[in-house]
C-alpha cells in the first residue's frame, strides 16, 4: 500500500549557496551539514534551543544502517545523544532520551512520526549528503571521503536492495548465490576462503526440498559490511551473517534478544544499560564463540579485521509486545 503524499513529503531548503547542501525539517528537528561534521538541532519542552554535532562520515554510516534495515529491531542510536526507535507503524525520534544525564537535566526531545515520513525524510538527507566519492556502507579502506563541498551523488550505493532470502539462499525462485557474474568479487580479506559448493543428492521429487550451500563463500563475497542478510528463515527465525570490518556505526539497543556466533577473527562490544547508556560489559568474541543480547541492553561492535559474524534474530511480530507485558523474558536463557 502506497503511503499518502503528505505523508512521504519531504521538507528542505534550497541547497546552501557555498557548501552546496540542503538543510532538511522532521517536526521540531533540524539537520545541517556541513564539509565535517552533522548538526541537529531541536528545541527542548520549555522552548531552549539545543544542538548536537556528529561527525558527518559517521553520520552518514549510521543514516545508511537505519534506512537500509527499515529501522530495525527497536533502538538505533547514532551515538549516546540522537537516535530512532521502531514501533513497527511509527518511529521515534530522538535527542538525549536515552542519555541519563540529558534526561535528567530536561533537555531531551522524542517525537513520533509515521514510517513513511521519516523514511522519506532520511532518504532525501542520505542522497543529498553522500558525495560520489563515499560509500557510507563500505568499510574505511574501501571508499573514499564523506568531507567536502557537495560533489555529485552515490545513489546506486546508497540504495542497494538488502539480500533477503524467504527459504534460503540458492534455492530455487530464492535469493540467489553470489558470484563474480553478478558483481560480487571476493572480498580482499577473504581471498583464502574457499570457493567449492557442497554436492547434493536429492531423491527424486526432493530436488527443492534437501538443500546446501557454502556460507563461508557467500560471505566472503559481501560488498558491504555491518548489514546483516537472511540466508535462511524458518517461520520466524532468521539467520542473518553479516561481515564486519571497523566499527558498528550505530549502538543497537534491543527490543528482543539477540544471539552472536562469531564464526571467524573477533568482535569486540561495549555493551551497556539500553535507557541510560550506563555501561554494563565489555565482550571479546573470538572464532568459535556465542553470546547473545538481552533485551534491556545496547551494544557496539568493534572489528579489528574483516570478520564473519553470524546473528539469529527472532523476527516474531508479536515478541515486542509480549516482552513489554511480560509474558516473555528479556534474557536468553536462565539456569
Amino acid at each position: 500500500m502506497n503511503a499518502p503524499a503528505e505523508l512521504a513529503k519531504v521538507i528542505a531548503s534550497q541547497p546552501d549557496v557555498s557548501l552546496g547542501y540542503k538543510d532538511f525539517s522532521l517536526g521540531s528537528f533540524g539537520f545541517r551539514r556541513d564539509e565535517y561534521f552533522a548538526h541537529i538541532t531541536w528545541k527542548t519542552r520549555d522552548g531552549r534551543p539545543m544542538s548536537h554535532t556528529l561527525d558527518v562520515g559517521n553520520y552518514l554510516r549510521a543514516l545508511m544502517r537505519d534506512v537500509a534495515w527499515g529501522f530495525f529491531y527497536g533502538w538505533v542510536n547514532f551515538d549516546d545523544v540522537i537516535g530512532t526507535v521502531n514501533h513497527y507503524q511509527s518511529v521515534d525520534m530522538y535527542a538525549g532520551s536515552y542519555n541519563g544525564t540529558m534526561k535528567e537535566a530536561g533537555i531531551d526531545l522524542l517525537e513520533n512520526f509515521p514510517t513513511a515520513q521519516i523514511r522519506a525524510t532520511f532518504e532525501a538527507m542520505l542522497d543529498d549528503w553522500t558525495n560520489e566519492t563515499f560509500d557510507p556502507f563500505s568499510a574505511p579502506q574501501e571508499t573514499g571521503t564523506p568531507y567536502g563541498r557537495k560533489n555529485g551523488n552515490n545513489t546506486a550505493k546508497i540504495t542497494r536492495a538488502r539480500e533477503l532470502a524467504t527459504r534460503c539462499v540458492g534455492l530455487k525462485g530464492d535469493l540467489n548465490l553470489r558470484s563474480d557474474a553478478t558483481g560480487a568479487k571476493i572480498n580482499r580479506a577473504f581471498a583464502d576462503v574457499p570457493q567449492e559448493q557442497p554436492e547434493l543428492h536429492p531423491e527424486p521429487g526432493f530436488e527443492n526440498e534437501v538443500h546446501a550451500f557454502n556460507l563461508f563463500g557467500f560471505l566472503s563475497r559481501s560488498q558491504v559490511t555491518w548489514n546483516p542478510s537472511f540466508t535462511s528463515v524458518v517461520k520466524h527465525s532468521f539467520m542473518c551473517p553479516t561481515t564486519e570490518e571497523h566499527i558498528l556505526p550505530i549502538i543497537h539497543g534491543n527490543d528482543r534478544v539477540e544471539w552472536f556466533f562469531q564464526m571467524t577473527d573477533e568482535i569486540h562490544w561495549d555493551c551497556g544499560d539500553k535507557n541510560t547508556g550506563k555501561p554494563m560489559a565489555r565482550v571479546i568474541m573470538k572464532a568459535g564463540d556465542m553470546s547473545a543480547m538481552p533485551a534491556y541492553c545496547r551494544h557496539q561492535g568493534f572489528s579489528p579485521k574483516r570478520s564473519m559474524l553470524l546473528v539469529w534474530e527472532n523476527g516474531s511480530p508479536t515478541l515486542v509486545y509480549e516482552i513489554q507485558k511480560g509474558e516473555s523474558p528479556e534474557i536468553p536463557v536462565q539456569f
